[in-house]
């Protein structure tokens, strides 16, 4: 569900969840505390990446449809405090996006410090990347608006969330979404490289400026009351999410 891999000071957490690496309760619960505890560990970087051509689907939308009210309060407050994590990581956190990122996905990768994306080999077929929580139903968080904004511009920030755009790599690196784009084979490697260069600065002086260009974001994602839990899980069981969101299972299920 979750791998480990360390390339020296620097811990790759490879999402490993097939078909398409969805984040479920199970691996929410585990990739925070991975995200939370490497500087303890003594890691100086973490590289969160997936499996070529898939990043990660976004939020198991048929796990979590089996949940009751409490659960999904539950769920919520894990996903906040890993986002939380990834947002005041006192080490640099980079995406290496092997692929497709919808939602969730994209959720994880805007509140790291850097962003590679992997150029889909077919142009008929390119990888996307974008928040369309708007198309299957649900409201984008406070949290999660503010954190776009950031890296786009609020306008751009605001089109792009209210239609549920999807964008391609290229068109994702264009807007500032993301930082690289390069071949799939590629993405893990400059991942790597990025950090090994940061990590070649010397120490104090960068992590400390790294602290004060990033306290923005800390400050967001310090305070849970930022993201009200229960307010989200009563979304989550309204009418029209609830038809929309079936709706997509029953999809992916005469697909599957």
């Amino acid at each position: 569900m979750l791998e480990r891999i360390e390339h020296d000071r620097i811990l790759e957490l490879r999402l490993a969840r097939p078909p398409v690496n969805a984040l479920s309760p199970a691996l929410v619960a585990q990739l925070r505390p991975a995200l939370a505890d490497a500087a303890g560990q003594g890691f100086r970087a973490v590289v969160l990446t997936g499996q070529p051509k898939m990043f990660s689907g976004g939020l198991d939308v048929i796990e979590l449809l089996q949940l009751d009210h409490a659960g999904m309060i539950a769920f919520w407050d894990d996903f906040f405090g890993l986002m939380a994590a990834i947002a005041r990581s006192p080490v640099p956190t980079v995406a290496a996006i092997t692929g497709h990122s919808p939602a969730g996905g994209a959720v994880l990768s805007i509140f790291c410090d850097y962003r590679v994306m992997a150029r889909s080999p077919d142009p008929e077929k390119p990888f996307r990347i974008g928040l369309n929580e708007v198309q299957v139903g649900l409201m984008v968080p406070e949290v999660i608006q503010l954190a776009l904004r950031r890296l786009v511009g609020a306008h751009r920030a605001e089109r792009l969330m209210v239609a549920g755009a999807m964008l391609d790599s290229d068109e994702a690196l264009h807007i500032g979404l993301v930082d690289e784009v390069v071949a799939v084979d590629d993405v893990l490697a400059r991942a790597l490289a990025w950090c090994r260069q940061h990590l070649a600065l010397p120490p104090l002086a960068m992590s400390n400026t790294r602290r004060f260009a990033r306290s923005d974001l800390a400050e967001l994602m310090g305070d849970a009351r930022r993201f009200p839990s229960s307010d989200f899980a009563a979304l989550w069981f309204g009418e029209e999410t609830q038809g929309v969101l079936r709706a997509l299972v029953e999809k992916l299920k005469s697909k599957g």
